[in-house]
């Protein structure tokens, strides 16, 4: 409970706009969803068979899983609060077009016919009686929109548009229950709070909750679609999730503006490569830092999967690889690399590699039966990693799939006895677990370097000199020794990258 208080206390100001971000996209899903769903269940609320129709069609859109929703949506829409409403229309349409028909219907026929012998226009019908006797179910529809809307809002932090659920992501990632627990109850507090606020607005008529609604949305949303003031010279990086992406953009934004009248906007835990990868090429960023071999085998059209053809172990050459395909097919500009390789790697707990005389990634073969693998969906899926490990090494692992900070928690545990891993992870180190040579290279060289769009390097010339400080910088223990100062004691991303260029003389 204390860790929980004391965290919150550190995290105060992040909390308040991260509240703020989720309140503004919520409420102007919700609002977005009451002017479709109400007008059209007006308009086909009379006819039976189209009405439950569409009701069927609506229902289904509640059934895709929202990530796949945003994972459709990204390279239609880019990245960011845009998207994030738009996911959240979808699903906030249903309960409010629901209640809304079914409030319509259960309107006492007597009095329909009763308008009618009056001489009553349909609209007439609508503004005398209709809307105000199906208030009470609409509201109720309002009411459960407004819950689903701001839970499922916590995943607007995967595509860059904040909220609760970066807390909660950041959580994960660095297995700090005290973070996830304030993304998830301030999320929840926030459902209800509005839930029982919308209740309160039963009484009115619809058309003062909704101009309620509507001046709360205005008041919130503000500038969320506003360009962002300040210097014409600007460039956003973003990074992906972990302390290491954000350890590293720190370093590019402090190398930027100190050699440089660039003002650098930054957005850390950003979200999964694929996300960054395509906000990139629509414009949403400008820079983040990527490694060389993701975009040899994840990134380009014709994918690095077969780099044993005699340079896979050869890290210039793999960078050059990666520099002219990627400006080839995407005109994106792949600066030089740092020193050190983020590449995957198998570990295992140091005692049982002790036992077992484990030292390669050929000895698993002998252990094999004894073995439960916990791998990430992405390593699981890929050449470089476990369709990998079963045509290069021949083996093949029982293997439980899951997120990449739980899989560190589980071995912990020992629940499982082998992952897959990054060799900088300060994880390594905390669980004492050995790492396995790859001794037929089937992991191709990592190295981080900056993934930019070829216009803004145009635009801003300086910026390769500014980031070209770092090429061939940073071995792979200094930069597993600031994970671990991030992730282990507590430091800031921002601190830790000031102290490293600070002593290295980079600044």
């Amino acid at each position: 409970m204390m860790n929980l208080i004391t965290t919150f206390e550190d995290k105060k100001a992040q909390w308040f706009t991260a509240l703020l971000e989720h309140l503004q996209i919520s409420m102007l899903a919700l609002l977005s969803a009451m002017v479709i769903a109400i007008p059209l269940a007006i308009l086909i609320s009379r006819n039976k068979k189209l009405s439950e129709a569409i009701l069927q069609i609506t229902g289904v859109f509640q059934t895709i899983p929202s990530l796949a929703l945003l994972g459709l949506f990204i390279p239609i829409m880019g990245i960011g609060k845009l998207l994030a409403v738009a996911a959240l229309v979808i699903y906030g349409i249903f309960p409010i077009l629901q209640n809304t028909i079914t409030g319509l219907w259960e309107i006492d026929p007597a009095l329909e016919e009763a308008a009618t012998a009056f001489g009553m226009t349909r609209l007439e019908k609508l503004k005398k009686y209709q809307l105000s006797l199906a208030t009470p179910m609409i509201i109720s529809g309002l009411r459960t929109s407004v819950v689903m809307i701001i839970g499922t809002a916590t995943l607007a932090a995967l595509v860059g548009a904040g909220g609760l659920g970066s807390f909660i992501l950041l959580g994960i990632d660095r297995n700090n229950s005290a973070l996830i627990l304030i993304g998830a109850i301030s999320s929840a507090l926030l459902a209800v709070m509005f839930s029982l606020g919308i209740k309160f607005l039963e009484k009115q008529r619809l058309r003062h909750t909704f101009l309620i609604l509507a001046v709360i949305t205005a008041i919130l949303v503000g500038t969320v679609f506003s360009p962002m003031a300040g210097s014409d010279k600007k460039v956003v990086i973003a990074g992906k999730l972990g302390a290491e992406p954000e350890i590293l953009i720190n370093m590019y934004k402090e190398l930027i503006e100190n050699e440089s009248d660039i003002e650098v906007v930054l957005k850390p835990n950003f979200g999964k490569t694929t996300f960054l990868y395509e906000a990139l090429k629509a414009g949403e960023i400008d820079i983040y830092p990527e490694f060389t071999g993701t975009v040899v085998t994840s990134l380009l059209s014709e994918r690095g999967d077969n780099l044993h053809d005699g340079y896979i172990n050869d890290a210039g050459r793999v960078y050059e690889h990666a520099r002219d395909a990627i400006k080839k097919q995407d005109n994106l500009a792949l600066l030089e690399p740092m020193k050190y390789q983020n590449t995957y790697a198998l570990a295992v707990p140091a005692a049982f590699a002790k036992e077992k005389k484990l030292e390669k990634i050929s000895d698993l073969i002998k252990v094999e039966d004894e073995l439960q693998a916990g791998f990430t969906l992405e390593f699981n899926d890929r050449q470089d990693g476990r369709i990998g490990l079963e045509q290069l090494y021949g083996l093949n692992l029982n293997v439980k799939t899951m997120e990449p900070s739980l899989r560190y928690q589980t071995i912990g545990e020992g629940t499982i006895n082998l992952i897959d891993a990054y060799s900088t992870d300060s994880q390594l180190k905390k669980y004492n677990l050995t790492v396995l040579e790859d001794d037929k290279h089937l992991f191709p060289p990592y190295q981080g370097a900056p993934l930019m769009r070829q216009e803004t390097l145009k635009k801003y010339p300086a910026l390769k000199k500014a980031l070209d400080k770092l090429k061939g910088n940073i071995t792979e223990e200094e930069m597993q020794d600031m994970n671990y100062q991030v992730d282990m004691e507590g430091k800031s991303p921002k601190a830790v990258a000031h102290d490293y260029l600070v002593k290295t003389g980079l600044i």
